[in-house]
């Protein structure tokens, strides 16, 4: 091992840690958790967060560590590109089952909005993925991040700076060429700002 190599090692520590953080999973999972917890009566509020845990978060996690357990793709990111198109017809149906069930139990409106917009993501990171393999740990942190920020601009402001070095860290492990992560920062935007306002 050279110097060069020993030098750069804590800086690839730090920014898997950081990939690890910015999952699309983890991410999302958190910030539905503080939205809900901040905004919602206790009652209302956990009745959301287990509708959102048992039709998407867990389903989308026994999703991705099984399918790269069982080897159907390379890891639990579906980091290669020929992977995703067997990645989101499972994923799509578990969202849009999301959607349902929030309708059904009359969420409030900006959960359903939240929701629907997710699938609409999907969808949209689905076509894209014909033509590039968008970075979804980019999309899912910048959306989250904005609408935090929206409707608690501290702990947004906190989400911007984490999702910004998602972006990096997507870039420094190579897992992403920088159009694959701008394109997916910028839905992710996009998103967030249909859903926040």
């Amino acid at each position: 091992m050279n110097r060069h190599q020993i030098e750069l090692k804590p800086t690839v520590v730090f920014a898997r840690w950081i990939s690890w953080i910015g999952h699309p999973l983890v991410f999302i999972t958190l910030s539905v958790a503080i939205i809900i917890i901040l905004r919602l009566a206790n009652r209302v509020g956990v009745a959301l967060l287990l509708t959102v845990l048992t039709t998407v978060i867990l389903p989308m996690a026994l999703l991705l560590f099984r399918g790269a357990r069982s080897g159907r793709w390379s890891d639990p990111d579906v980091s290669i590109h020929a992977e995703r198109v067997r990645f989101y017809p499972r994923a799509i149906p578990i969202a849009a089952i999301a959607v349902i069930a929030l309708w059904l139990l009359r969420a409030p409106a900006f959960a359903l909005r939240g929701a629907t917009v997710t699938l609409l993501l999907l969808v949209v990171a689905a076509l894209v993925n014909f033509r590039l393999k968008l970075s979804l740990h980019a999309l899912f942190a910048f959306y989250s991040a904005i609408i935090l920020f929206v409707t608690y601009p501290v702990i947004g402001a906190i989400a911007f700076a984490l999702a910004l070095l998602v972006f990096w860290s997507r870039l420094y492990l190579k897992r992403h060429d920088l159009l694959e992560t701008l394109v997916g920062a910028s839905l992710g935007l996009l998103g967030g700002m249909i859903t926040a306002w």
